[in-house]
């Protein structure tokens, strides 16, 4: 064997564990590093052809089981588009019930994806020689550690507050295009309010070790330097740590342009997190920009297209395709959205400077959603709060559902969610769903440019006998697929 096809391989990491759905990602890999990366989802669901046919509020049952652990995200997509087409204006209290639904359901992801899905891979052996390898273990090891029970606990105490609004969850079915169809009483807001701050103490108390105001009021990488070096000990300050030792910012570099559809809407139609699309600088949201490119995915079709025009047939045997999962680009370009394309949107001080001097990267992917949590937690108390018993929550339409086109614009927990919603004849007409994962998880496009996970791969170490390596692990997780959203 020469010299030279020793030092390259190629290696299959996947099926991936701790992953919503099925991944795999081929690696083509020379002189230690990540050469190339080609990101397969390997599931058909055909959730875009179930749909046409039906009657348009037959979405709002079949669009939230898409995905078990972002129903109400895929819900509240279908309600925006559903309402464009009503004429309805939601109460305030409807705006209210349902940033709160969203804003649990998104914080209940970001703590899910910290305690389960990402810190338990530094317990692994791999880093057994590092100083808080101890530590790691006995916090976060799979099934094992101690702040991922705690974790555990919290997220079935603050999902509570989805059940008194909605009933249950997932698959909630309260989300209306007119609000919630779940009123609540003067005492329910009591017990809401209890559930809030019992889930803030958790955070102050283990997650952040400080006051969740004093968390968020760091807005530049110095003032968070100085935090990590006098805060008590907490989960945060020990995945700086670790960040630091490991040089995760220099991990998993993205293409540094950033997509949000904007979030949690106030009635005065304000965005507390902007809509926008971010690359180099800031620009409005444009949708028009938004297409789908099938040159590597199993559909029928090369030729890029808007979800207005775009189908979902399936090609099996498609020469040159290799995943499952369409190719969305905005413009043109590959880009990156999730909590920390939501922040950078939205001039947020700390994760901008960070961005901008280290790109989009697995420390600052992490941190955007911790810092996103602690905000998230802050603003439950407000919508709680502005909750006014024995007014309404729900507003009908006096025109009811008209023909025509309109789209649902939604941040979930991993980034931008569109649904398309085409009626005709009172019918579903068309209807195509671009998934945050879509986005991040895409394949290569006509034009031969990789996905954003594909390009964040490379140069990303591995060492000479790992076959799941660990570098790799955490590139992917940093981004926190769900594959199952992914094919639609």
């Amino acid at each position: 064997m020469s010299e030279a096809a020793r030092r390259s391989r190629r290696l299959v990491v996947g099926p991936f564990n701790r992953v919503e759905g099925d991944l795999e990602v081929r690696l083509d890999i020379a002189d230690g590093a990540v050469r190339k990366a080609w990101v397969n989802s390997p599931m058909y669901r055909g959730f875009e052809q179930i749909l046409p046919g039906r009657d348009p509020f037959d979405a709002l049952v079949y669009v939230p089981r898409i995905c078990g652990i972002c129903s109400v995200s895929q819900s509240l997509a279908a309600a925006d588009a559903l309402a464009q087409l009503s004429g309805v204006r939601m109460p305030d209290n409807g705006r209210h019930a349902l940033n709160l639904m969203a804003g649990v359901e998104n914080a209940a992801d970001h703590l899910t994806h910290f305690y389960l899905f990402f810190m338990p891979d530094f317990a692994r052996e791999a880093y057994a020689a590092r100083d808080w390898h101890a530590e790691v273990q006995a916090r976060y090891a799979a099934g094992a550690g101690a702040r991922a029970r705690t974790a555990l606990a919290a997220r079935q105490r603050w999902f509570t507050i989805v059940g008194l609004l909605g009933g249950k969850w997932p698959h909630t079915q309260s989300v209306q295009p007119g609000g919630s169809s779940r009123a609540v009483d003067a005492s329910e807001r009591l017990r809401l309010r209890a559930l809030v701050r019992e889930f803030r103490r958790y955070l102050e108390r283990e997650t952040f070790g400080d006051a969740l105001e004093a968390v968020l009021a760091l807005d530049t990488p110095a003032a968070l330097r100085r935090w990590q070096a006098a805060a008590p000990a907490s989960d945060l300050r020990l995945f700086l740590d670790i960040a630091d030792d490991l040089d995760l910012p220099a991990l998993g570099r993205g293409p540094g342009r950033y997509l949000s559809y904007g979030a949690y809407p106030q009635p005065d139609a304000t965005l507390p997190l902007a809509a926008g699309f971010y690359d180099g600088g800031l620009q409005p949201l444009d949708l028009a920009r938004v297409a789908e490119d099938l040159a590597s995915s199993h559909y029928a079709g090369d030729a890029p297209c808007h979800p207005w025009l775009g189908e979902t047939q399936p090609q099996l045997d498609k020469p040159g395709a290799y995943s499952w999962s369409k190719a969305p680009r905005y413009g043109g370009a590959v880009l990156e959205t999730g909590a920390l394309a939501r922040a950078v949107v939205s001039g947020d001080a700390l994760l901008c400077a960070d961005a901008a001097a280290a790109g989009g990267n697995v420390r600052n992917r992490v941190l955007a959603r911790l810092l996103e949590l602690a905000r998230l937690a802050v603003w439950a108390e407000r919508w709680v709060d502005a909750l006014e018993p024995g007014a309404p929550f729900f507003a009908v339409s006096r025109r009811g559902l008209q023909d025509g086109r309109a789209v649902g614009a939604h941040e979930a927990a991993r980034g931008a969610l569109g649904h398309w919603l085409e009626v005709r004849d009172g019918r579903i007409a068309r209807y195509q769903i671009v998934a945050p994962t879509t986005w991040n998880f895409s394949p290569r496009d006509a034009r031969g440019q990789p996905g954003a996970l594909e390009a964040a791969l490379a140069g990303t170490p591995v060492g000479a006998a790992e076959t799941t390596p660990v570098a790799v692990q955490h590139v992917v997780r940093s981004f926190d697929p769900c594959m199952v959203c992914t094919v639609h």
